[in-house]
């Protein structure tokens, strides 16, 4: 093994050396809830990812300063520790596990590279995951009756007073504030599933997805995308969420199940260890924007990204941004200035399907998988997704590869 991960004391020490970046990821094929992956834990969506990343890149285990894992629906507890050790993984390595709802995967990756930045470790599994299948029952206990349930169907994210709408309320009230057409909505989708199919039949996502066992076998194929979805089928949807409104079943994402992960470090291990290329990290920016227009909150941690960061759109060769509803992924490409066609150029959660905790993280795996093939020295890219709550995350990504 190369030294340079195996030597604690042998850390980059300037600012330069400790530039993050990203060196490789890996994922499970995301399949929608009670659909292929319905009988697999969280913990076992995630285990065979772990193992699988440090087997690509042939990194030591006990090398590992920490397994960062974003996840928004499981039942509590450290899924990240859970599944480092059912990976195989030693003792030594922690583990720990946050939420930022449907950003916790990109939450987790951006943690990580601010700890190899701040020089606290060099060597991080980043990512997300989560089981919309398998995820507890939710219950209050009654105050009136000891121990007896009060089942609800999802937590709060804003006080009442404030506003707290479900998810497809909030999207039919982005579409109507921001004149986001039904049309667009339904052309948006429609382009999903075409980019996502065709880049299943071309092969692009088969390195990346590590199979996983399920009693009817092994599950290694996404599941969601149609490729013969036609207009003309999505035209007939009904509105899904208000009265008259644009948000439909077939504009709107389905919940899924999914992990993804990948290896965070410094430029100059990954230099040493003889990487070609990386995602280099730049910057990242959360957002808070009004629960009940939750949808810009994206949009909003984009712009301010922007102002620190003294980029334009112009700049930015690429764009991966959740497809939780049509309707706020355009309304925030609107607000950014950012063209449609230049984002999720192989397909979003609309075809894929969105694990909550991990779709951030596939966010950035895209970004990743996409510059190895076709992206020039030095291009910037950009990740992105409003969250719920009122919130927004964005994150700001370089091409580079080392200068030997």
């Amino acid at each position: 093994m190369p030294s340079d991960f195996t030597d604690p004391a042998d850390r980059p020490t300037t600012a330069d050396d400790r530039q993050p970046v990203i060196l490789l990821g890996r994922r499970t094929a995301f399949a929608r809830r009670n659909g292929a992956l319905r009988t697999v834990t969280q913990d076992k969506l995630l285990a065979p990812v772990l193992a699988a990343v440090l087997a690509d890149g042939g990194l030591p285990a006990a090398a590992v300063d920490d397994v960062i894992i974003g996840n928004a629906v499981g039942g509590g507890g450290n899924v990240a520790r859970l599944a480092l050790l059912t990976a195989g993984l030693p003792v030594s390595v922690p583990g720990q596990t946050i939420d930022r709802q449907c950003g916790s995967g990109l939450e987790a990756i951006v943690l990580a590279c601010r700890l190899v930045q701040a020089g606290a470790g060099s060597l991080y599994l980043a990512g997300g995951v989560d089981s919309t299948s398998t995820a507890p029952l939710r219950a209050h206990r009654l105050s009136s009756t000891a121990d007896a349930p009060d089942f609800y169907d999802r937590v709060s994210f804003a006080p009442h007073e404030l506003g707290d709408p479900d998810m497809g309320v909030a999207a039919d009230t982005v579409a109507a504030r921001y004149g986001i057409s039904r049309d667009r909505q339904d052309a948006f989708a429609l382009r999903s599933h075409h980019l996502a199919s065709a880049a299943i039949a071309a092969g692009a996502f088969d390195t990346e997805i590590v199979p996983v066992q399920t009693p009817a076998g092994p599950v290694a194929g996404d599941s969601g995308p149609r490729p013969g979805l036609a207009a003309s089928l999505l035209a007939r949807f009904p509105a899904a969420f208000t009265p008259d409104g644009s948000v439909t079943a077939g504009n709107s994402c389905a919940d899924a199940d999914g992990a993804v992960v990948v290896a965070v470090t410094s430029r100059a291990r990954a230099d040493a260890w003889g990487a070609t290329g990386y995602l280099a990290f730049v910057d990242a920016v959360p957002a808070g924007v009004d629960p009940t227009l939750l949808g810009i909150g994206g949009a909003m941690a984009g712009r301010a990204l922007f102002a620190r960061t003294g980029i334009t759109a112009g700049d930015l060769g690429r764009v991966e941004f959740t497809e939780a509803f049509a309707a706020q992924v355009l309304a925030s490409l609107d607000l950014m200035g950012l063209p449609a066609e230049n984002t999720n150029r192989q397909g979003g959660a609309l075809a894929l399907g969105h694990p909550y905790g991990a779709s951030g993280a596939l966010l950035v795996l895209r970004l990743l998988q996409q510059a190895r093939t076709a992206a020039p020295e030095g291009e910037l890219s950009l990740s992105a997704l409003s969250i719920a709550g009122g919130l927004g995350l964005a994150a700001l990504w370089r091409w580079q590869t080392p200068t030997r």
